[in-house]
C-alpha cells in the first residue's frame, strides 16, 4: 500500500473504551467512488463490528459548493422556494445523524440509492425530506434540525478533521486504536477486503474471529437496498450464483429488482 500515513487522533474523538479500535470513514456522499468501498464496509461491519466503532466523515468537495442556485415552483399555495445547493445532502445527513449514528447511516444508505439510480434531484430541499420520510425519521425533528446550528456546525467539524487528518482522498479510512498516544493508520483509496483484514489484525495484535454471517433475508433486513456485486462479494460468490438467489427470493415477493445504466439493484419488498 503506497497510501497509508500515520497521524494523531483528532481532539474530536470519540471514545473507544467499549470496543478497541474506531474507524473514521471519509467519503463525499455523491460521489461514485463511496458506491465502490460500501461493499467492503458493509462486510466489515457484518463480521468484525465486534471489534471497532465507526463514524463517518462527510468529505463533500469544496470546490462544488460555490455554485449555489434556488428554483421556484408552483404549489396549491402558490409559489414555494425550493432551494437547490449541492452542500445540502451534507447538511441533511447531519440532520439526520441527530436522531442517531443508526438513522444517520440510513439516510447516508438511501441518499446513496437516489444517486445510484438517478431519477430525481438530491441537491434538491424537497428531495431531501422525501428521503427523511422514507428512512421514517422524525419529521418535525429533522425538518427542524434541518436549519439549525447544530446540523451546520457538525459538517463543518466533519470539514475540520479532514483538513486536520490531511485527508487528500475520498473514499479513505483512518484507524486507531484505544491507546491515545498511539498514531493512526491512515489507508486512502479502495483496497481489497483482505488489505482490511490485515489492519485490524495487526493493529489488534490478535487472531481475528469474525461472525457469521446472515441469511440474505436478514441482510436486507439489515440494508434494505443491495446491488448483485454487494451481495456476491458478501458471501464469496460469483455474480451469477447471487443473481440466481436473489431471483427466488423476487419470486418468493421477499424483494424487487430495480435496473439502472450502472447496477442491478435488489430492495427489500
Amino acid at each position: 500500500m503506497n497510501n497509508v500515513q500515520m497521524l494523531q487522533e483528532p481532539m474530536t474523538a470519540i471514545s473507544t473504551a467499549i470496543k478497541p479500535i474506531e474507524l473514521y470513514i471519509f467519503v463525499d456522499p455523491l460521489c461514485p467512488e463511496a458506491f465502490g468501498m460500501q461493499a467492503v464496509l458493509r462486510k466489515l461491519q457484518l463480521e468484525y463490528n465486534h471489534y471497532f466503532t465507526w463514524r463517518f466523515v462527510l468529505s463533500t468537495e469544496l470546490t462544488s459548493l460555490n455554485s449555489l442556485s434556488t428554483r421556484t415552483k408552483g404549489c396549491i399555495s402558490g409559489i414555494e422556494l425550493d432551494i437547490n445547493h449541492p452542500v445540502l445532502p451534507s447538511i441533511a445527513i447531519k440532520a439526520a445523524e441527530l436522531q442517531g449514528k443508526r438513522a444517520g447511516a440510513r439516510y447516508l444508505n438511501k441518499l446513496q440509492e437516489y444517486v445510484l439510480l438517478n431519477y430525481q434531484d438530491v441537491n434538491s430541499y424537497a428531495t431531501l425530506l422525501k428521503i427523511a420520510e422514507e428512512v421514517q425519521l422524525d419529521m418535525a425533528e429533522f425538518t427542524v434540525d434541518f436549519g439549525s446550528k447544530e446540523a451546520a456546525r457538525a459538517f463543518q467539524c466533519d470539514l475540520y478533521i479532514k483538513r486536520e487528518m490531511e485527508v487528500d482522498e475520498v473514499p479513505s479510512i483512518v484507524f486507531f486504536n484505544e491507546c491515545i498516544e498511539d498514531e493512526g493508520l491512515k489507508v486512502g483509496g479502495n483496497y481489497a477486503y483482505e488489505v482490511y483484514e490485515e489492519i485490524l489484525q495487526e493493529m489488534l495484535d490478535i487472531q481475528l474471529i469474525s461472525q457469521p454471517l446472515p441469511s440474505i433475508e436478514e441482510l436486507f433486513a439489515k440494508y434494505q437496498t443491495l446491488s448483485t456485486n454487494e451481495v456476491a462479494f458478501i458471501y464469496s460468490m460469483t455474480e451469477q450464483a447471487a443473481e440466481r438467489e436473489l431471483k427466488k427470493r423476487m419470486l418468493l415477493q421477499k424483494i424487487e429488482r430495480i435496473q439502472t445504466d450502472h447496477a442491478t439493484l435488489w430492495r427489500a419488498k
